[in-house]
C-alpha cells in the first residue's frame, strides 16, 4: 500500500539543516580517512534521523536501559548513518569521533561493532545478519514478556517494545534474510519493523544486474504487513509519507512490517548521485564541494555542525527521559503488583542464577552405555525446569538432537494450530533454517536476559558459521548442540559425517567447542557452560554423539568435574609414573581406555587423558596443563574421529595422531571405525610408535 502524509506532522527549517548536516559529515569523513561508503549515509539521513528523533524509545544517557526500543543498522557498510545519529541524540560520540572514522582505535569503526561504541546494538558488517539479529531481538522481546508480564493487555505492559531495522539491497539479497524473515512472519512478530532502502545501487552498478525481484509481495507471502515509499519530486525521501508509514507499522502488532523506501544513494551529489562509485568511495574534493553549495554550506569548511543544529538534535534527550520517567512509573506499577515475578527480574538482570539450581543437574549410572545426545536432552529437561530464562530448540532437528526443553511450551504465535502452541513458549521451532538459527540467537542473546540454545547436526554448523563468528566476535553467551559428531553416525553416510569440522570450529577465535566422553562429562559440560555464561562470556559448542558410548565408573576412574576444566586424568597410570599418554574426545576415549589396558598389561604404563574441551584447558593455569600432561612425558597418542588438525600442539613432535583424514562412508559405525582404524589396537600400535620415537633419539 502507498501512504501519504498527514497534516499533523511537522518538519521544521532546523530539521532539515540537521538531516543536511549528517550528509556533510559522511562526505566530509570518508573523504578524510580516504575510504569509506559515504553515498548510502547521505541519502538515508532523513529515514535515520526521523526513527532517532521521533520514534525510537530511547535514552541516550543510558544505553542499556531495559525498557528501550532497539536500533539495528543492518548494513553495516553505511556506519556513518548510525554513528551522526549517536553523535547528534547524545550518546557520548563527538565530532571528533566522526573526525577519526575508520582510525586505529576510535570509536566510529569501518562496521558499527557492538560493546565498542554505546549505542550500537548489534555488530554487522556481512549482509544479512542485522535483520537476522533483529528478528531475534524481537523473539527474545516476546519471549521476555511472557517472563515476566504475559497476562497484560497488547501494548500495556512495560516489557512492550519494538525492534527497528534498517535493511538494503544486500541484506534482502543475502540466503539468511530470507530465512530469517519467513521465520519472523511465521512468528508473527508485529514488534519488528524493518524498513528497506530501495536504492537500486550495488558495488557492480544497478541492481538490475542481479536482483529484479518484488521484494514487497515477496514479503507479504512471508506473511508481513508492507508499505511503499515513494521518493518526493527532487527525489529526495519524502520524510512525511515515510513518517505515516512508519506510524502505521508500529501500530500493526500482528504481524512484522517492511516498509519499501525509494531512495537515490548520495543524494544530492550533482554528479555522483545514483552512481555505484558514490557506494563505496570517497566523492572527491570537487563533488563535496559542489554538493555542500546544493545544500547551502560553506565549500571551504569540513565538519561543519552549527550549535543550534546539536542543540536542537540533543532535544532528544529531554525527550528520551521524559519517555523512561514514564516507564518507569509503569514498571513501578508493575513490580508492586507482582512482587515474584519482580524478583525474577532483578535475580535475571543481575546475571544471577536460581538458588540450588545445581541440584537439578543428574547423575548418570555407571556402566550403562548413553549417546551423550541423550544425555544432553536429559539434563537440558532437568535444568531448564528450575531455569526459566533458559529456552531454545533445534533446526527441524529436535527428535535427533533432543533439543526439547518442554513437550507442552512450543514457541509459536497466537492462532498457530499446535496443541502446544504460546506465544511464550519455551521450546523454539526455527524450522529448516540454521544460518538463520544461528543469528536470531545472536539477537536473542543481544536483546539480554535470557540464555538460548540451539541444535542440528554438527555437519550443517557449516550453515551457521557466519553467525558463529559474530557471536564470538560479539562475546555472546549462546550455546550450540552439534549432535552426530563423528562417522559413528554410521548410515547416513560421508554428506552428514563430520570430518572437518571440529577443527574447523576450534579455529574461530573465542568459540569453545565441547566434546564430552560420557553421559556424566555431558553433565557437567552444561552444568558448566551455564555457570560461564556470566562469568566467561562467549559461544559454546557442545558436540555430542548419536551412538551410545559407556558411561564410565567414577568410583575407578577420575571424576567427571574434570571437564569443567577442558582435560583431565581420566585414568592414571598403574605406577603413578607414566610413560604414555594417550588423549581422546568424545566417544573415542573409550579407545583410549581399552589401549591402555593393553599397554598396562605389556608393561608399559599409560595415563588417559579425556579432553573435551581445548580452550577450557588452555584456559587453565600452566602448573594445572603441566600436571595433566608432563612436558617430560613426550610420547602420546591423540584419538579423535577428525582430521589431526590441532592436535599436534598437544602430541608434540614425538607424538602420533589417531585420526580421519578423508570423508566417511555409509555403514554402520562400528563397521567403519574398524575400517577407518579408529581402534584401541591402532591407539597401541601408535604407542608404540612413539616410544619408539623417543628412544632412537636417546640412543
Amino acid at each position: 500500500m502507498s501512504t501519504t502524509p498527514t497534516n499533523a506532522f511537522e518538519w521544521s527549517e532546523l530539521d532539515e539543516r540537521t538531516v543536511d548536516t549528517a550528509r556533510v559529515l559522511a562526505m566530509d569523513a570518508v573523504q578524510k580517512v580516504g575510504n569509506g561508503h559515504p553515498g548510502t549515509a547521505m541519502s538515508l539521513a532523513p529515514a535515520a534521523y526521523l526513527i532517532f528523533q521521533r520514534f525510537l524509545r530511547h535514552d541516550p544517557t543510558d544505553p542499556s536501559w531495559a525498557g528501550r526500543d532497539r536500533f539495528v543498522l543492518s548494513p553495516g557498510h553505511t556506519s556513518l548513518t548510525l554513528y551522526t545519529q549517536l553523535y547528534f541524540s547524545g550518546y557520548g560520540l563527538e565530532l571528533d569521533d566522526l573526525k577519526a572514522f575508520r582510525v586505529a582505535g576510535s570509536r566510529t569503526p569501518g562496521h558499527p561493532e557492538h560493546g565498542h561504541t554505546a549505542g550500537v546494538e548489534t555488530t554487522t558488517g556481512p549482509l544479512g545478519q542485522g535483520i537476522a539479529n533483529a528478528v531475534g531481538m524481537a523473539m527474545a522481546a516476546r519471549y521476555e514478556r511472557g517472563l515476566f508480564d504475559p497476562d497484560a493487555p497488547a501494548g500495556e505492559s512495560p516489557f512492550d517494545h519494538t525492534i527497528w531495522a534498517i535493511v538494503s539491497d544486500g541484506d534482502l539479497e543475502e540466503g539468511i534474510s530470507a530465512e530469517a524473515s519467513s521465520l519472523a512472519g511465521h512468528q508473527k512478530l508485529g514488534n519488528l519493523v524493518a524498513l528497506y532502502d530501495d536504492n537500486h545501487i550495488s558495488i557492480e552498478g544497478d541492481t538490475e544486474t542481479a536482483f529484479s525481484e518484488d521484494v514487497l509481495k515477496r514479503y507479504e507471502a512471508y506473511g508481513w504487513h508492507v508499505q511503499r515509499v515513494t521518493p518526493k519530486p527532487n527525489g529526495d525521501i519524502d520524510v512525511a509519507a515515510l513518517a505515516d508509514a512508519l506510524a502505521a507499522a508500529k501500530a500493526e502488532t500482528s504481524r512484522p512490517s517492511m516498509i519499501a523506501m525509494r531512495t537515490i544513494i548520495a543524494w544530492p551529489a550533482p554528479d555522483a548521485q545514483n552512481t555505484a562509485k558514490a557506494h563505496g568511495s570517497a566523492l572527491g574534493a570537487a563533488e563535496i564541494a559542489a554538493t555542500k553549495k546544493v545544500l547551502g554550506f560553506d565549500p571551504e569548511k569540513t565538519f561543519e555542525v552549527s550549535d543550534k543544529v546539536i542543540e536542537h538534535a540533543r532535544q532528544v534527550i529531554k525527550r528520551g527521559k521524559a519517555a523512561r520517567d514514564a516507564w518507569q512509573q509503569s514498571f513501578e506499577v508493575w513490580r508492586a503488583a507482582h512482587p515474584h515475578r519482580a524478583s525474577e527480574f532483578d535475580r535475571i538482570q543481575a546475571g544471577e542464577l536460581p538458588e540450588g539450581w545445581k541440584k537439578a543437574v543428574p547423575v548418570f549410572e555407571a556402566g550403562k552405555e548413553v549417546a551423550t545426545r541423550k544425555a544432553s536432552g536429559e539434563t537440558l529437561k532437568a535444568i531448564g525446569a528450575v531455569i526459566p530464562e533458559l529456552w531454545g530448540g533445534s533446526a527441524d532437528l529436535a527428535e535427533s538432537n533432543l533439543t526439547t526443553i518442554d513437550e507442552d511450551s512450543s514457541f509459536l504465535p497466537e492462532g498457530n494450530p499446535l496443541k502446544s502452541a504460546s506465544p511464550y513458549g519455551r521450546t523454539i521451532h526455527f524450522g529448516i533454517r540454521e544460518h538463520a538459527m544461528g543469528s536470531t540467537m545472536n539477537g536473542i542473546a543481544l536483546h539480554g536476559r535470557t540464555r538460548v540454545f540451539g541444535g542440528t547436526f554438527l555437519v550443517f554448523a557449516d550453515y551457521m558459521r557466519p553467525a558463529v563468528r559474530l557471536a564470538a566476535l560479539m562475546k555472546l553467551p549462546v550455546t550450540y548442540v552439534w549432535t552426530h559428531d563423528s562417522i559413528g553416525l554410521g548410515e547416513d553416510g560421508p554428506t552428514h559425517q563430520p570430518v572437518e569440522h571440529l577443527a574447523s570450529l576450534r579455529a574461530i577465535p573465542g568459540l569453545a567447542m565441547v566434546r564430552p566422553a560420557d553421559a556424566n562429562e555431558t553433565a557437567v559440560a552444561w552444568r558448566t557452560v551455564i555457570e560461564r555464561q556470566t562469568s566467561h562470556p562467549g559461544p559454546v559448542g557442545l558436540a555430542l554423539t548419536r551412538q551410545n558410548v559407556p558411561t564410565f565408573d567414577r568410583e575407578v576412574f577420575g571424576s567427571a568435574e574434570g571437564t569443567a576444566k577442558g582435560g583431565y586424568i581420566l585414568a592414571e597410570a598403574s605406577n603413578g609414573d607414566p610413560q604414555v599418554i594417550l588423549i581422546g574426545t568424545g566417544s573415542e576415549v573409550q579407545l583410549a581406555v581399552k589401549a591402555r589396558e593393553v599397554l598396562e598389561a605389556e608393561g608399559v604404563a599409560v595415563r588417559v587423558v579425556s579432553m573435551p574441551s581445548f580452550e577450557w584447558f588452555q584456559e587453565q593455569d600452566q602448573a594445572y596443563r603441566d600436571s595433566v600432561l608432563p612436558p617430560s612425558v613426550k610420547a602420546r597418542v591423540s584419538v579423535e574421529a577428525g582430521i589431526a588438525q590441532g592436535w599436534r600442539e598437544l602430541v608434540g613432535d614425538h607424538g602420533r595422531i589417531v585420526s580421519l583424514e578423508h570423508f566417511g562412508a555409509s555403514a554402520d559405525y562400528k563397521v567403519l571405525f574398524e575400517e577407518f582404524g579408529l581402534t584401541a589396537e591402532r591407539v597401541v600400535a601408535e604407542a608404540h610408535n612413539a616410544l619408539r620415537s623417543l628412544e632412537a633419539v636417546n640412543r
